[in-house]
């Protein structure tokens, strides 16, 4: 799968404008499955451990299956799923405030202000990070055009 997207983004297409995609899921799952954040169990980033998720505990939530590390998680999340799921759909932080979509990656993450966030590799983690307030500015602004469209 990296190597699919490794592959599209040198030839520069995978920042596309969302425009160009049928419908996009409002919660990023890979091509594979329906599971949200990797498998990654999203209340046990704010700990700052994340830890993989369980099939015995999980939930559908915004058409995604999330995974769980264990029940009280699980319950935790589904008290407040808004809470602790990624932002902008688990998507890259950093390509919604360009106005595109690209897979989020829970090996990327960031907590800030009680918001989980993800972005697509390393690199544009380090790019996040130099403006991270303006990014979020931005892709707050942009979010909710780019996951009507």
């Amino acid at each position: 799968m990296r190597r699919i997207f490794t592959a599209v983004l040198g030839a520069g297409l995978l920042l596309t404008p969302l425009a160009a995609f049928a419908n996009p899921d409002v919660v990023y799952t890979n091509w594979r499955d329906n599971v949200a954040a990797d498998g990654y169990d999203v209340v046990t980033f704010f700990s700052g451990k994340p830890q993989k998720g369980k099939l015995e505990f999980s939930t559908l939530y915004e058409g995604a299956d999330w995974y769980f590390f264990n029940q009280a998680n699980k319950d935790l999340f589904l008290t407040n799923p808004d809470l602790f799921a990624p932002q902008y759909g688990g998507y890259c932080a950093w390509a919604v405030a360009k106005g595109k979509l690209a897979p989020g990656n829970p090996d990327n993450w960031h907590v800030e202000d009680g918001r989980l966030f993800f972005t697509y590799n390393g690199r544009i983690e380090r790019r996040w990070q130099k403006k991270r307030a303006k990014f979020i500015r931005l892709a707050d602004e942009r979010w909710p055009v780019l996951k009507a469209d």
